[in-house]
């Protein structure tokens, strides 16, 4: 038996490079690709108050969120509007423009995380996804201040830098 056959860190750190290979491709056109869909997908999907909830929700820096906002308002993708629940506060959503670029790239992305796991069949796929997002979401538990990107790029030998670190 080889020495990365029970190691998690490795096959975490190939099925990640994997993914970040073919799903680069389809977001390179989104501003700040991969945390850029994350972020856009956060809006449309979830209820965060405002850009400092939703930046603690994605464990970014919310001076790294600030940039990621602006540039996907120039894009026309998301809005920030005030909040009606606290008008000092400024909450985004998504334009009807970003709701349906969102929705054609959950496709395209679907897709090729389907072509990624081509190797389970449909209903181990969702047991992997269920599974996976089970330890994300207990992980994230643990320490919510810490940006999960990062932690996944300093873990990962060989992993790139999370855009967080870049941006």
């Amino acid at each position: 038996m080889s020495s990365t056959q029970d190691d998690l860190g490795w096959h975490l750190g190939v099925l990640l490079r994997a993914y970040q290979c073919s799903v680069a491709r389809l977001l390179g056109d989104l501003p700040h690709g991969t945390r850029g869909y994350q972020v856009l997908a956060a809006v449309e999907h979830g209820d965060q108050p405002n850009q400092q909830a939703l930046a603690a929700h994605l464990g970014i820096d919310r001076t790294v969120m600030t940039y990621l906002i602006d540039d996907l308002v120039a894009a026309g993708l998301v809005e920030r509007r005030q909040n009606p629940a606290d008008r000092r506060a400024r909450k985004i959503v998504t334009t009807p423009r970003g709701a349906v670029h969102l929705a054609d790239l959950e496709s395209e992305v679907r897709r090729a995380e389907d072509a990624l796991l081509a190797d389970l069949d449909p209903a181990e796929r969702d047991t992997f996804r269920t599974l996976l997002r089970r330890v994300a979401c207990g992980v994230r538990d643990l320490d919510p201040a810490v940006d999960v990107c990062d932690a996944v790029a300093h873990a990962l030998p060989g992993a790139p830098p999370s855009p967080a670190t870049v941006a």
